[in-house]
């Protein structure tokens, strides 16, 4: 059975939710999705990835857990030349020992959105 945690983020008109715990893992995905509900389509990759990792810590604190609890980050990138910058970001809500990760470059659903996260976090 799956429970959703309420992360404090506007539910979409999509078929989803932001953060479900099952099994003992809780799964997530985030993208730079403001508090008002709205996509951040225009600002840097930077300010895409902070807002990103931004919303997986405010989900995972708010699961009752620390981003050292993360155990796997999937990263989604619309350019694969953002990797540099988007490590740079991520060091700042990561450290050592990193959780394992993957990285792929795709086309994401919405216009101008340069990054999404999926995250399995430990609970």
């Amino acid at each position: 059975m799956r429970e959703v945690i309420d992360v404090g983020l506007p539910e979409f008109k999509q078929p989803f939710s932001w953060m479900v715990r099952a099994g003992g893992v809780l799964y997530t995905a985030h993208g730079p999705v403001r508090e008002d509900g709205s996509v951040d389509t225009t600002g840097t990759i930077e300010q895409q990835t902070r807002l990103t990792f931004s919303n997986l810590q405010r989900a995972v604190e708010r699961a009752g857990k620390t981003m050292d609890d993360v155990a796997q980050v999937l990263i989604y990138m619309t350019d694969v030349a953002d990797m540099p910058a988007i490590d740079a970001v991520y060091r700042e809500f990561f450290r050592a020992p990193w959780p394992n990760r993957s990285s792929a470059g795709v086309a994401l659903v919405v216009p101008g959105m340069k990054i999404e996260v999926v995250a399995y976090v430990a609970s």
